[in-house]
């Protein structure tokens, strides 16, 4: 019998005026054919990073991961402070040599041009280093004295893949690890995010900028001249969480809910910063729509392959076919949603019925956290409210 799943979905139109977030090698904004249409495109990795920045904001600083190719010396800085072993610190070199040795189980491979560096990035809970120093039992001058082939026989007895194998943070838990050296070490991802495509058609356009000389007084003309690209857009975003696959990666219910609700939050209010300081970019979303189901996702960008238009605005217009879009495919191939929640700025009979009152944000949070937290514990879904019973909540 297959595990029972719970897939929580957000979908959010969300408009950018000029700017370039997102560029390709060239310096032009990336984008994407779909219907037939050039859109405006950011990449699923830059909106995850920014996700990920956004979550860690109110994460503890030992409870956040981080994902850097100085593993090694980040757990030397570890074993070289005094607290670590109960007083007595490492030096340098004894440190570097005793995090080389505890990391060699790993197989992680050095770069080729930094040999302090691993050959990639791994992503892993800066709790994870403390259990890593723990397992040396307050070993660690005793270790780091020891021959080379002595040191490799002891540490090679250490459980250090199951040391960074349990007890992930969050961040890691949401977004997965793959290690292609050290299966074991692989976590599967519990979200996927795809790439945000614009509702409509763009077309790239250029910026002529100059700089002044200020303390150039005999010369009127500019210090400095060049062009950057940029787009406008309204965007369609997309992740799907998987309920199911955060609890076993986190282990604890409480946890799993926390960190589903804390997602939504840093997914909506999360936004990669390429350029920003040129085009302060930063909005908010015009709609928030989170749907939950038991049986698949279901990515509904179908509603934009043929290209809104924008006749009575981009965001009204991307809006209805969305709306449109939810109800055709719970007609067509009866993947209703078990519950919708939605939040929305927009004025329009067919969102109310497509997605019910508009919820403050907060109140969607809350509601996602008790559907979450009422389905680990008990196995069920509660109730759609109906509108009635959503108006007396807010």
């Amino acid at each position: 019998m297959s595990e029972p799943t719970l897939f929580v979905e957000v979908h959010i139109l969300q408009s950018i005026p000029p700017s370039n977030i997102n560029r390709d090698d060239s310096g032009t904004p990336k984008q994407a054919l779909y219907g037939g249409a050039r859109r405006a495109r950011i990449s699923s990795q830059a909106w995850k990073r920014a996700t990920r920045i956004e979550f860690a904001k109110t994460e503890a600083p030992a409870d956040r991961a981080t994902r850097t190719k100085r593993i090694a010396a980040l757990l030397a800085e570890r074993l070289g402070r005094p607290e670590s072993e109960g007083g007595a610190a490492l030096e340098a070199g004894q440190a570097d040599r005793l995090a080389a040795a505890l990391l060699e189980p790993l197989g992680i491979k050095k770069s080729a041009k930094k040999e302090e560096q691993s050959a990639y990035l791994l992503f892993f809970g800066k709790r994870q280093l403390d259990d890593l120093v723990r397992l040396l039992g307050g070993r660690a001058a005793e270790l780091a004295a020891l021959p080379d082939k002595e040191l490799q026989e002891e540490t090679s007895k250490l459980p250090v893949v199951s040391a960074l194998s349990t007890g992930h943070p969050a961040e890691v838990a949401l977004f997965g690890r793959m290690v292609a050296d050290l299966k074991d070490l692989n976590v599967d991802a519990a979200v996927q995010v795809a790439h945000a495509l614009s509702t409509h058609a763009v077309r790239t356009e250029f910026d002529y900028y100059t700089a002044v000389d200020d303390e150039n007084t005999e010369d009127s003309g500019a210090g400095m001249i060049g062009t950057v690209e940029f787009n406008s857009s309204t965007l369609y975003r997309y992740a799907v969480l998987g309920a199911h696959q955060l609890r076993n990666n986190l282990t604890s219910a409480e946890a799993t809910r926390e960190a589903t609700v804390r997602f939504i939050d840093a997914f909506t209010r999360s936004m990669p910063t390429g350029h920003q300081n040129s085009f302060a970019h930063r909005t908010l979303p015009h709609l928030v729509l989170v749907t939950v189901r038991t049986d698949q996702p279901v990515n509904l960008v179908s509603a934009f392959e043929e290209p809104v238009t924008g006749n009575q605005g981009l965001a009204a217009e991307s809006a209805t076919a969305l709306a449109d879009e939810l109800k055709t495919a719970g007609e067509t191939w009866g993947t209703v949603p078990q519950r919708t929640l939605a939040t929305y700025a927009l004025e329009s009979d067919k969102l109310a019925e497509a997605f019910g009152p508009s919820l403050p944000f907060q109140t969607l949070l809350e509601e996602v956290g008790n559907t979450v937290g009422t389905w680990l514990t008990h196995g069920e879904i509660p109730a759609q409210r109906t509108e009635a019973a959503q108006a007396g909540h807010r």
